[in-house]
């Protein structure tokens, strides 16, 4: 079962680094290349882009708790949300 796992393709756990304005300020994100098909593909199902998509995931995340301290985890959070929210489409 690990080969599964362990035997997948390097790129896809090979960072990438994308620069993207948050609330006026410039910056930049760096997530696997996996997570930012993934975020690529939830912008994509709401019409936005993914810089759009990722800012107001910021400016929510701050409304609801604060700055907060590791926004790259949260962005992975969300995609695995977002898969779990998929495959329960997906059976039901």
């Amino acid at each position: 079962m690990c080969e599964i796992f362990a035997g997948q393709k390097r790129s896809n756990y090979q960072y990438q680094t994308r620069s993207i304005r948050l609330n006026g300020q410039c910056t930049s994100v760096r997530l696997e290349f996996k997570f930012w098909k993934i975020l690529d593909q939830i912008a994509e199902n709401e019409s936005i882009s993914t810089p759009q998509f990722i800012s107001k995931v910021h400016t929510e995340v701050i409304a609801l708790h604060g700055e907060s301290s590791n926004f790259a985890s949260l962005l992975r959070c969300a995609c695995l949300v977002y898969l779990e929210q998929q495959a329960e489409i997906a059976v039901a």
